[in-house]
């Protein structure tokens, strides 16, 4: 029966009898060759959810990759992540391309401190529009990880099969982070775009004054506002300019803040109301934080 709601994914091997794969070495974790994937996959044209990892590694696009406004000479491969629970849209965008997929169910993590560390790697909450372009070192590099989880699997299960794995897929985060890092540095222009863009968005918020509606600024009102999501853009930021997103609006907070409480025409309340505090409290405290000094000692001390 058809229908038009994703498709639930609740154990790894289900997901290769999906796809016309044999069934997982192990339950808990395997790696598919997109070059073998085959069958009628119509039925996951609305989508996939799995409560499993998916680490997707393609090593090679037919044609260049855009980035922003311009193309980069990253056709080596790229990377994206998926956590448990999050909406893949179709079986993959990219009608041609080759590569691998590696799957982790949180049961093989959780005895291990990666368990709960893993939540600390931000680009599982990527979009995927911001994948990893990885180069042809980079991408070497991620082979030799893969390669290494397939021996392992492929060799007699032993006590410490288990422990090599995890291992081998905490080497191969710290790896992703690692190049991540380096594609903030290396798209430094389409990035300082956004940084002004991002900029010129909280300018405009307080500007216009629609904290008095609207409230403070959100990340995720923000992130929206430039098509990203929330937690790349807070790791692009602080890969520029050493502050999150949170903090930037902080900053501006106190930026118009100071604006207020000199020109001495609002009390400490209204200036905070103004800003699109609900408390004034809330605003003595963050002012506090910032500045080493209350809103009303900034302005005495401002008046000499």
């Amino acid at each position: 029966m058809k229908t038009d709601q994703p498709v639930l994914f609740e154990s790894i091997a289900a997901l290769h009898r999906a796809v016309g794969q044999p069934a997982p070495l192990h339950p808990l974790i395997s790696i598919v060759n997109y070059g073998a994937v085959g069958g009628d996959l119509s039925h996951l044209a609305n989508g996939m959810i799995m409560s499993f990892y998916k680490i997707s590694f393609k090593t090679h696009f037919r044609g260049r990759i855009r980035y922003g406004q311009g193309y980069y000479d990253f056709e080596a491969g790229g990377m994206s992540f998926i956590a448990p629970g999050q909406l893949i849209r179709g079986i993959d965008e990219e009608a041609d391309y080759e590569g691998m997929s590696l799957h982790v169910h949180p049961d093989l993590l959780r005895p291990y401190a990666l368990g709960k560390a893993i939540r600390n790697y931000g680009f599982f909450s990527y979009t995927a529009a911001e994948a990893l372009y990885v180069s042809e070192k980079e991408k070497q590099t991620i082979l030799t990880v893969f390669n290494h989880i397939q021996d392992e699997l492929n060799e007699r299960i032993d006590s410490f099969s288990q422990d090599v794995i995890v291992n081998q897929i905490e080497l191969l985060l710290n790896y992703s982070n690692r190049f991540y890092n380096r594609q903030f540095i290396t798209r430094k222009a389409v990035n300082s775009d956004l940084l002004g863009r991002f900029e010129e968005l909280l300018e405009v918020y307080f500007r216009d004054e629609k904290t008095l509606m609207a409230g403070l600024p959100t990340v995720q009102y923000l992130a929206d506002q430039l098509n990203l999501s929330p937690r790349y853009l807070s790791d692009l930021l602080r890969s520029l300019t050493g502050q999150n997103t949170q903090q930037h609006i902080h900053h501006k907070v106190i930026e118009k803040a100071k604006e207020y409480l000199v020109a001495d025409q609002l009390t400490v309340a209204e200036v905070a109301y103004q800003l699109g505090f609900e408390h004034p409290q809330s605003f003595n405290k963050i002012f506090k934080k910032k500045t080493s000094q209350t809103p009303l000692e900034f302005r005495q001390a401002f008046k000499g």
